[in-house]
C-alpha cells in the first residue's frame, strides 16, 4: 500500500504509455497517485486521467515558472475548477528564484491567490520552493495569519531549518527519489527526524528518478524504492513506513476518501 503524492502522468515520457505506467505502479503495490498540474493548458488532460482512473486523482494549478503566461489565474478561476470531484488540491504553486523564469512579484502574488482558493475550499496547497526559502515561509505565514488551509512541501530539497519551520505552520514534507542520490546528504538528515505523522513520498515522475533507476523517466511506481530507502535510513520496515505515508495522503487529501 503505497501512495504516490506527486507525479504528472500526462508528462512526456508517461503519457505515451501511460496504461503500462500504471499497471506498473500497481503491480508494485501503488494505491493512490495524485496527477499534478502545473499550467492550465494541462487541466483537462490531467482531469481526464482522474476519471478514467480510480486510484489517480488531480490538482489544479500554476507553476512559477508559467506564472507570466497566465496573468487571468486568479482565485476565483482556481476555485471554479475544484468543484470536480476528482481534484483534490491545488497546485503546484510557489516561487522558484533558480530560473527566474516568471517575475518574482508575480510569482508572489500567484502564490497568494492559490493559497486564498485553498483557505475557501480548504484543500491543501502544493508548494514548490527552490532558492526562495525566506520569501516561501514568509508568505505561508503570513497568509496562514489570514486563516488555517493545510498543505505540503512537495519535493522537499530546503534547510533542516525550513522544514522545522514548515511542520510549526501545520504542512507535511514529502520526500522525494532525490533522498537517496549520493549527494544528498542533508536532505537525507533531515529526512531521518521529519515526524512519521506529517511524511509523504512522492515521485515528481517523470522527472528524478530514484537508485537504481537513475537516467530513465521517472515512474509511480518507482516510489516503492524511495520508501525503502527511506525506510532503511529511518530504521523502520518498508511495509510499516508505505502503509503510514499512504494514510498520511489520505488524512491530507481528505478529498479522495469521498
Amino acid at each position: 500500500m503505497l501512495a504516490d503524492s506527486h507525479c504528472h502522468l500526462n508528462y512526456e515520457g508517461l503519457v505515451e504509455q501511460q496504461q503500462a505506467v500504471l499497471a506498473r505502479a500497481r503491480g508494485r503495490g501503488v494505491t493512490a497517485m495524485l496527477n499534478i498540474a502545473t499550467r492550465e493548458s494541462e487541466w483537462d488532460a490531467v482531469l481526464a486521467t482522474a476519471e478514467a482512473e480510480p486510484d489517480v486523482w488531480a490538482s489544479v494549478g500554476i507553476h512559477p515558472h508559467e506564472v507570466d503566461r497566465h496573468p487571468y489565474v486568479d482565485t476565483a478561476r482556481l476555485v471554479e475548477r475544484t468543484q470536480h470531484p476528482r481534484v483534490v488540491g491545488i497546485g503546484e504553486s510557489g516561487l522558484d528564484y533558480h530560473y527566474d523564469h516568471s517575475d518574482r512579484e508575480r510569482q508572489q502574488a500567484s502564490f497568494r491567490a492559490h493559497i486564498a482558493a485553498c483557505r475557501e475550499t480548504q484543500l491543501p496547497l502544493i508548494v514548490h520552493t527552490r532558492d526562495a526559502e525566506e520569501d516561501t515561509l514568509a508568505i505561508l505565514a503570513d497568509e496562514m495569519g489570514k486563516g488555517a488551509y493545510p498543505g505540503v512541501i512537495h519535493c522537499f530539497t530546503a534547510s533542516g531549518g525550513f522544514a522545522d519551520r514548515a511542520l510549526a505552520l501545520g504542512f507535511y514534507i514529502s520526500i522525494s527519489g532525490i533522498v537517496t542520490f549520493k549527494n544528498a546528504r542533508d536532505i537525507q538528515e533531515t529526512a531521518v527526524r521529519l515526524p512519521i505523522e506529517r511524511l509523504l513520498i512522492e515521485t515528481d515522475a517523470p522527472f528524478l528518478a530514484p537508485v537504481p533507476h537513475r537516467g530513465r523517466p521517472g515512474e509511480p511506481g518507482f516510489v516503492a524504492d524511495t520508501c525503502r530507502f527511506l525506510a532503511d535510513l529511518r530504521g523502520e520496515a518498508p511495509e510499516m513506513l508505505a502503509e503510514r505515508t499512504a494514510a498520511n495522503f489520505h488524512t491530507l487529501f481528505t478529498k479522495t476518501l469521498a
